[in-house]
């Protein structure tokens, strides 16, 4: 998509951590604590890798792998704005309807269909609607 659309298109990640998860928020807050090292992606990708054995020696276990700086990493980590923005993006879920994850919006409509095709199509759609 990004490669097909690179001035149209862009992604935004929200977090939504699942109430059943018991180290889901932990998770999402030591995720936004790697972006702020610029390894969010690695770093959710671990955590998807191993969701299933998440806790709080797996994540230092992946700070480690990733080169994080430790005491940069725990502080943002631990920061009221990362909470903060973690409740808002759960709130703003809620307002949206989101059910479960993953969940993908294009231009703030819901794509029920979750192919590459149906995507390109959305965006299509769109691009067309704002004449771009």
């Amino acid at each position: 998509m990004f490669e097909k659309y690179p001035q149209q298109v862009k992604l935004v990640f929200k977090n939504l951590p699942l109430r059943s998860h018991k180290f889901a928020r932990q998770a999402a807050a030591a995720a936004l604590a790697a972006h702020a090292q610029g390894r969010f992606w690695d770093f959710h990708d671990a955590l998807f890798a191993n969701y299933s054995k998440l806790n709080e020696a797996k994540v230092e276990e992946i700070r480690t792998l990733l080169d994080l700086d430790k005491s940069a990493f725990d502080a943002q980590r631990m920061a009221p704005r990362v909470r903060g923005q973690i409740q808002k993006d759960i709130q703003w879920a809620r307002e949206a309807g989101v059910k479960g994850t993953p969940t993908v919006f294009i231009n703030g409509r819901l794509q029920r269909q979750r192919s590459l095709e149906s995507f390109s199509a959305a965006v299509e759609v769109e691009l067309q609607r704002l004449g771009k």
